[in-house]
């Protein structure tokens, strides 16, 4: 199975630019998608219908903003939207997509662009982590897909020293993200397979920088460690140009 996650900061705009043939081309099986920017009677779920997915979205209360989708081959079981925290769900968050054997969730933790929105963020995170630990005790195999808007370690960022006050790379986001992982016994899908730096998924539009490859690495997809040796791969599909992010692959065998 290939599972993709794409933060495509505004489905209507990738829809000009051809994501649908891109879509086809590429052809997951699931495709995890964060930033929809629309509301459900906006997305034009008949023409990813016409392309074999059933698609789900959970948009936020705010018009064009925040937004999560999941669109599969094989209908799920059943579809959870959001995780039972009004203030989250409100934003469109969280959304679980049960098939047999394994969950998958997309999920768009919050940016932050000043301290409340830091400390709302931080909360989101504890509180995410808590229920995904919930979560695996019904669900052991979970793959957890999405834009964090964090970057793990070093690696992940062109500029580490001159970085390292910014959200998204401070101490504090580092640190659960390392928690993150470990308590829910989880893997970063993308460095089981590859250790190499300069694997980037997010590029600002400033100063040219997805051409020098300036870049954040912010998106995942993390796999249950039970799930470790049902991967064969995992790479960034940085060719894919809708957004600022590009898409994240994972293959699978269950």
């Amino acid at each position: 199975m290939r599972l993709i996650t794409y933060n495509v900061n505004g489905i209507r705009a990738a829809f000009t630019k051809d994501f649908l043939g891109w879509l086809k081309t590429a052809d997951p099986d699931i495709i995890c998608i964060q930033e929809s920017k629309a509301g459900n009677d906006q997305i034009d779920t008949e023409s990813l219908e016409k392309a074999g997915y059933h698609s789900y979205w959970h948009s936020a209360q705010r018009k064009g903003y925040s937004g999560v989708g999941i669109a599969s081959k094989t209908k799920p079981n059943h579809v959870e939207y959001g995780c039972g925290i009004e203030s989250y769900d409100n934003e469109g968050r969280i959304i679980r997509a049960d098939f047999d054997g394994f969950s998958v969730i997309s999920v768009y933790v919050p940016s932050a662009s000043n301290i409340e929105r830091l400390e709302f963020k931080m909360q989101f995170c504890h509180d995410f982590l808590e229920y995904i630990k919930n979560l695996k005790k019904e669900i052991p195999n979970l793959i957890i897909s999405g834009d964090f808007n964090i970057c793990h370690q070093a690696i992940d960022i062109h500029n580490p020293i001159g970085l390292k006050n910014t959200s998204g790379f401070l101490p504090m986001e580092r640190e659960w993200m390392t928690n993150f992982i470990e308590e829910c016994e989880l893997i970063d899908s993308f460095r089981l397979f590859n250790n190499e730096p300069d694997n980037y998924t997010w590029w600002s539009y400033r100063q040219n920088a997805r051409a020098n490859n300036k870049g954040w690495r912010l998106d995942y997809n993390f796999a249950s460690y039970s799930l470790k040796d049902k991967l064969s791969r995992a790479v960034i599909l940085k060719e894919a140009v809708h957004s600022d992010h590009c898409p994240t692959l994972i293959e699978f065998n269950l």
